[in-house]
């Protein structure tokens, strides 16, 4: 028997409401970052803190990653084309990919600030303002993070997530400054730049977990278990077997194909009909499959 191949397509649109609520958000933090990048650069700059200053920059840096996230998703909206026949979704990916590797440059740029503070022996102005300053940006950064992490994770995705970890990052790097600020006006300037080592390898690691699950889509990584689609497709009446099975893409827009056995007299309108029903079983099944390839197999095919 000929062997018959049936591939099915989702009718795909430019933008989904998951991708409009990301940029959304995007565009409400991005405006948070920067206000907050202002005050501590402007307040900074005013006292002659340089680790104030350093923790200005790199809360602008929090707002370039928000310009990067909204670049990757403007592209990721895009629909299908001859270049592209799977879509633009990577790009999206490519964007967390590219907001861990700022998470590394932040982590070697506090490295240069600590040691520069450590051999200079800098020791800022510190004022009540000071602290209050560090404290209302750690709170605001830390509603964001908080905001921005819940929504990336009901809406499946990888920039919110990763975002998110580097506003963590943000706060981290704040309280490293708090730190400093607290050990220069009880008289030990030393646990300023010690503080600012610590908290870098914590953005590091950061960087790390970013760039791991940025790799899981980029890599065409399994996304959803085998056994599980298996067990779904053998629930279609008609389907006797199911293997050669395969997942890829990102969590919300997986690229699944499989291959159906069915009884070798099923008339080919038949067996057409049942891969009908299996891709319609699977997309119920599974909310994040964007398309499934069904290829049909007479049962005792080699």
């Amino acid at each position: 028997m000929k062997r018959e191949e049936i591939e099915t397509e989702r009718g795909g649109v430019s933008e989904d409401t998951a991708g409009q609520e990301t940029r959304l958000i995007l565009w409400v933090i991005l405006g948070l970052n920067w206000a907050v990048a202002a005050a501590k650069l402007i307040y900074g700059w005013m006292t002659g803190s340089i680790s104030m200053q350093a923790d200005g920059i790199h809360s602008s840096f929090d707002g370039m990653s928000n310009v990067i996230g909204l670049i990757g998703l403007w592209v990721a909206a895009h629909p299908p084309d001859a270049g592209h026949p799977y879509g633009h979704k990577k790009y999206e990916t490519f964007a967390a990919a590219a907001i861990g590797l700022l998470l590394f440059g932040t982590c070697l740029y506090i490295l240069r600030n600590s040691y520069l503070h450590w051999r200079e022996g800098v020791v800022p102005e510190v004022t009540a303002v000071s602290f209050a300053i560090m404290l209302g940006t750690m709170a605001v950064n830390w509603g964001v993070m908080t905001w921005e992490r819940r929504r990336g994770e009901a809406l499946q995705s990888e920039i919110l997530v990763a975002d998110s970890l580097h506003t963590a990052s943000d706060i981290l790097s704040s309280f490293s400054v708090l730190i400093g600020l607290a050990a220069v006006a009880a008289g030990y300037p030393i646990l300023d730049p010690i503080a600012g080592v610590v908290i870098a390898g914590f953005i590091g690691h950061t960087g790390v977990l970013v760039l791991k699950e940025a790799s899981q889509s980029l890599a065409d990584r399994a996304r959803i278990d085998a056994e599980a689609i298996r067990r779904v497709a053998l629930m279609v009446d008609g389907v006797r077997c199911c293997d050669n099975i395969r997942t890829r893409g990102m969590a919300r827009h997986v690229f699944m194909d499989l291959c159906i056995h069915v009884d070798p007299a099923m008339a080919i309108a038949r067996a057409h009909t049942v891969a009908h029903h299996v891709e319609d079983r699977l997309k119920q099944a599974f909310p994040g499959v964007a398309e499934v390839v069904v290829h049909v197999e007479p049962e005792d095919h080699a």
